[in-house]
């Protein structure tokens, strides 16, 4: 209703300029224009129920989880775009069509993982960690901010103006550096959208930088016809936010609540007013056993079970949480969506998905894969459903690992950061591990997706430009290996270590992978779209030596046909090979300017 009261006070004022047949006759329309309005904002808001009414706090861990394993999954009541999808994972299984041409073509892309938490320099979760004393992001945000029972993430919300974010110019540049899909963060576990949100006010057009971000990233991306998805991390928010509840137990400040235990109420009179704080940081939970245990360990979730005496927050909660990514799906149209997660999906009443059991997943992804058959004449997008097990209509993930063996189960993508999630001063930037990291995965049939820390100013540093610059030029030199390939019949050849080929380290991607150590027999395998075979020697073995790839000699029976050809990727000239029963010896050129990985095309 303000958004129509504004309307029409700053249309009156123009009219009223006007002879007065003029103004009788605009207002007639203005007022028409304004009921427009309003019947599509009570259409909409209709949609998500009143915010329901908070039973009394219980004393903390005093009240059992219900049992999630007999308690019957709630059915939201969402009306979802017409089409042959249901919201139900048999529906979607029966009618989704298949992996779409585009991921295996793009094999590489970059993880546009940023946020408000980057202004902590703290590393991830930074906005839950904050309200841990004995947490290093406490420490951080004390110095920065102040005391959380006094100035906590809201504040940091409010301050945070990544001015130096050019989506355009940074798509350029992970264009550039060979990325062909990028993976963009819409909500982290923080509750805070990263878009013109219709269903949540604590949004980035509202609060903080007053900008669409992703309606940004999403224009840069159609520029540069980079396909993108975006990622919801927020099924989490509900346990993640406990933290925020808390106080110090200790010191000069023990005792005094946190800013979580805020209410609108309190809001009167400050930069804050008529912002619910319990939007942003959801309800106090800690009367269930193990919450407030959970929420100051290192990451984990509750127990698994459901909140039973909160029954109609969870169906508040858990519609909230939809329309949110119907809004992304219908206002942006991204190329696949992103849920976070260690179980089977969101809602699952365990692991990350504890607290309840609903519908929400299917019934997202029926209306996505509805709406893109609806714009776009074919279902040519996808979901990431975290650890889920074999679905059609989804992807999986390998966070931080890639997985010894071939997978060709289901389309997965493996995904680490460099440093962390977000940024914290420090991390250790070098392209071999970036590059090293890709191939490990294409040679299981997988994608990768690495994410580059932004600047809490939005910006990039020299480090990660010097990175992606020299990744760029790996990619460009080496790209018929990568993009469109698939798996051969094995992974790779090398050394062995305690019965399994030796692999780059999982984890994020620090120093320790930097330095991590290949040689001259350590080598990975792809068939590229061309039909060739590629081998990946996973260094640079000294000008003029020869290499043995054992995989390929005659009594290995690998191939199917003699070698006929053999090519070093990036080198115009011929090099001196031959075909023996125990391997592919090749001689390397007297001059390799190469840098991290050689690969040879053969045929």
């Amino acid at each position: 209703m303000n958004q129509i009261l504004t309307f029409i006070t700053d249309n009156m004022i123009k009219v009223a300029r006007l002879n007065l047949a003029s103004t009788l006759k605009r207002f007639s329309i203005l007022i028409i224009v304004a009921i427009t309005i309003s019947l599509g904002l009570n259409a909409q808001n209709s949609l998500l129920p009143p915010f329901p009414e908070i039973p009394a706090k219980q004393p903390l861990d005093s009240v059992e989880m219900g049992d999630w394993q007999t308690l019957p999954e709630m059915i939201l009541d969402i009306p979802i775009t017409e089409g042959p999808f249901e919201p139900t994972w048999e529906s979607i299984e029966k009618n989704y069509p298949s992996e779409p041409a585009w991921l295996r073509e793009a094999k590489f892309g970059i993880w546009v993982h940023f946020g408000p938490q980057s202004a902590g320099e703290s590393g991830d979760w930074y906005a839950r960690n904050l309200y841990k004393s004995d947490h290093w992001a406490y420490k951080n945000h004390l110095k920065r901010y102040g005391h959380p029972s006094e100035v906590g993430y809201k504040e940091v919300l409010r301050d945070w103006n990544p001015v130096k974010l050019d989506p355009a110019a940074l798509t350029k540049i992970y264009e550039d550096a060979g990325a062909r899909f990028l993976m963009i963060q819409g909500v982290h576990h923080d509750n805070y959208d990263l878009w013109n949100s219709q269903y949540h006010p604590w949004n980035s057009v509202n609060i903080g930088p007053k900008r669409d971000l992703l309606g940004e990233w999403a224009k840069a991306c159609r520029a540069n016809g980079m396909h993108y998805g975006v990622t919801f991390h927020h099924e989490y928010t509900w346990w993640w936010w406990q933290t925020a509840f808390g106080s110090d137990s200790e010191g000069d400040m023990k005792g005094i609540p946190y800013d979580g235990n805020l209410t609108l109420a309190d809001g009167k009179g400050k930069w804050w007013e008529g912002y619910d704080p319990r939007l942003l940081y959801g309800v106090d939970l800690r009367e269930y056993k193990g919450v407030t245990k959970a929420a100051n360990s290192g990451w984990s979730p509750p127990p698994a079970g459901i909140f039973s005496n909160h029954l109609e927050y969870a169906r508040w909660y858990t519609t909230q949480w939809a329309l949110r990514m119907m809004d992304v799906v219908e206002h942006y149209d991204p190329d696949f969506i992103y849920t976070d997660g260690t179980v089977q999906g969101p809602f699952t009443g365990n692991g990350t998905g504890t607290g309840i059991k609903a519908n929400a997943m299917p019934l997202v992804m029926a209306d996505y894969y509805n709406r893109t058959l609806k714009n776009r004449g074919e279902v040519n997008t996808f979901s990431i459903v975290k650890f889920r097990h074999k679905t059609n209509g989804t992807v999986n993930t390998e966070e931080f690992g890639v997985p010894a063996n071939i997978n060709t189960n289901q389309p997965w993508i493996a995904e680490a950061p460099v440093g962390d999630w977000f940024y914290a001063p420090n991390f250790y930037y070098d392209s071999g591990m970036m590059i090293r990291y890709v191939i490990e995965a294409i040679a299981r049939d997988g994608n990768a997706a690495i994410s580059i820390a932004i600047l809490p100013d939005g910006s990039i540093d020299e480090g990660s430009l010097k990175m992606l610059k020299e990744v760029g030029v790996w990619m460009r030199r080496n790209g018929e290996a990568v993009y469109g390939s698939r798996a051969w019949t094995i992974p790779g050849e090398g050394e062995i270590v305690e019965g399994k080929l030796k692999m780059l380290p999982g984890g994020k991607l620090e120093r320790r992978h930097a330095d991590f150590k290949f040689d001259p027999q350590d080598f990975r395998f792809t068939i590229g779209k061309n039909g060739a075979l590629y081998a990946f020697c996973m260094t640079i073995p000294a000008p003029g030596t020869q290499v043995k790839i054992k995989s390929l000699g005659t009594d290995a029976n690998n191939l199917e046909k003699s070698v006929k050809t053999v090519k070093l990727l990036g080198y115009n000239g011929e090099i001196e090979w031959n075909q023996e029963a125990d391997g592919l010896v090749i001689t390397c050129p007297e001059e390799m300017p190469f840098a991290t990985s050689i690969v040879f095309k053969i045929d």
